[in-house]
């Protein structure tokens, strides 16, 4: 009997109304995408990527923006770039306003997938004999501070522009460290030195101008065209400053036998995908593994 009168208010649609609780979203609440990003912006949110879009999206009410328009404004913002730029660029700013907007219940929550992103180039890093040879062109053409640059960035994993910052009163010569400030990952980070390394930077520090930073250079691009000139004095092939320095400290690390945690925190890695997926390029990885099977004898006796 309750069926059949419950159904009997649904046909005569007689069922009384619900007023909406407190804080249900609204569809429709007036807030456009400049509100969400100033909010998402004032509550921690990284707002370099938003001045791109902001004159397209800036006044548009939030319930007015789609997946579909936002996957045709980063066409049209990079229309020859790859889509790893168009996610960086535009995709991922404006998900992360979206979303914030979202938790605000100030517009409905939907998915903004990225686009599909070809699989990256593995570089070649630079070896153990490469770096050899580098340095004693550099030594021979007297840029002793190219040299150190180098190896600085080798062992240590440091990026070109966080190395060209690195001050005197950064390094402590005494316990073999440097002090990385302003990472692109953390605030700081402490860096062990080589032996090696440590005695070249004595011999910079002695001839040190004052007031310069330690290796004397402020532009990487400059670092790379020295880089360019040792190489082609010393019959190599040219290696950018990342791929002989950061790369080839991941690469070299673990053919040394580094194990996968250390090495990524001596060189400052927060990424395991990363790490392994394009800063870690093993060379001749199968005649390595099959000299280590190589150790035992299956026709042995046991």
């Amino acid at each position: 009997m309750a069926i059949d009168s419950l159904c009997l208010k649904f046909e005569n649609n007689t069922l009384p109304s619900v007023a909406p609780l407190n804080g249900d979203i609204l569809l429709k609440t007036g807030r456009t995408f400049r509100d969400a990003a100033e909010s998402y912006v004032q509550h921690g949110g990284e707002g370099k990527h938003l001045r791109i879009v902001m004159p397209h999206l800036g006044e548009v009410p939030l319930d007015d923006i789609s997946p579909f328009e936002i996957e045709e404004l980063a066409k049209r913002l990079y229309p020859t770039q790859k889509n790893a730029t168009r996610n960086r660029q535009v995709i991922m700013p404006i998900r992360a306003v979206i979303y914030h907007a979202a938790k605000r219940r100030w517009s409905p929550h939907y998915r903004i997938a990225s686009f599909r992103e070809d699989p990256p180039i593995r570089k070649e890093p630079a070896s153990p004999e490469w770096l050899h040879i580098f340095f004693r062109q550099a030594d021979h053409d007297g840029l002793h501070h190219i040299a150190a640059l180098i190896m600085f960035m080798s062992t240590t994993g440091a990026r070109v522009s966080e190395a060209l910052r690195l001050e005197w009163s950064e390094v402590d010569l005494m316990n073999r460290t440097a002090l990385l400030l302003k990472t692109k990952t953390s605030t700081n980070s402490k860096r062990f030195l080589t032996d090696r390394l440590v005695v070249r930077l004595h011999e910079l520090k002695e001839s040190a101008p004052t007031g310069k930073p330690v290796f004397r250079m402020k532009c990487r691009h400059s670092v790379n065209e020295r880089i360019m000139a040792v190489c082609e004095r010393a019959g190599i092939e040219y290696k950018s400053s990342h791929v002989c320095g950061r790369h080839a400290m991941a690469s070299n690390a673990m053919a040394l036998g580094g194990d996968i945690k250390s090495t990524m925190i001596a060189g400052g890695w927060r990424s395991i995908p990363v790490f392994l997926g394009i800063y870690v390029n093993p060379r001749n990885a199968g005649r390595s593994i099959a000299e280590r099977f190589n150790l035992h004898h299956y026709d042995a006796d046991l």
